[in-house]
């Protein structure tokens, strides 16, 4: 699985780096198909609000999309992370139960 961590006229930091990939690496528990998980990290003009968006890729099934806005970097990718991990948790769930029926 790759994790690739872009920032959209923002600098992303070493810090930053292994923070995402850190928590971005967990969420292979939750799905095991997951291929590829872009972070984008942006700083919308004239806001104090950092807007992260996780694309995440799994086989055979379109992209799971995830936003999250905070004023703490690290609070919205933690956010981010949230909500994927429920996407995927959700859909695992829902496999689970059409193989059932």
């Amino acid at each position: 699985m790759r994790v690739d961590v872009v920032g959209r006229q923002f600098e992303i930091t070493d810090a930053i780096r292994s923070h995402a990939e850190t928590k971005i690496e967990k969420l292979t528990r939750y799905f095991d198909g997951t291929q590829l998980i872009t972070c984008t990290v942006s700083r919308p003009d004239q806001h104090h609000l950092f807007r992260v968006e996780l694309v995440v890729d799994v086989e055979k099934h379109d992209e799971f999309v995830c936003h999250a806005d905070d004023e703490d970097l690290y609070a919205a990718i933690d956010k981010a992370v949230a909500k994927s991990q429920r996407q995927l948790t959700d859909y695992k769930e829902k496999l689970k139960q059409s193989k059932r029926s």
